[in-house]
């Protein structure tokens, strides 16, 4: 799952890689729900598209 590893050296380090293959796959991965992009990339140009000008 996360590069073939199957043991760390420490709990810590596991954490970590975990934190960042999540963080990859959530976040900077594209989604098909989100039309091929990613999360962020979609969430910023809904928000353009939907909110208001300021007066």
């Amino acid at each position: 799952m996360l590069q073939d590893r199957s043991h760390w050296r420490d709990a810590a380090t596991c954490r970590r890689e975990v934190f960042r293959w999540l963080a990859r796959y959530n976040i900077r991965r594209r989604h098909s729900r989100c039309r091929n992009s990613t999360p962020a990339a979609y969430e910023n140009n809904h928000t353009t598209a939907t909110l208001p000008q300021a007066a």
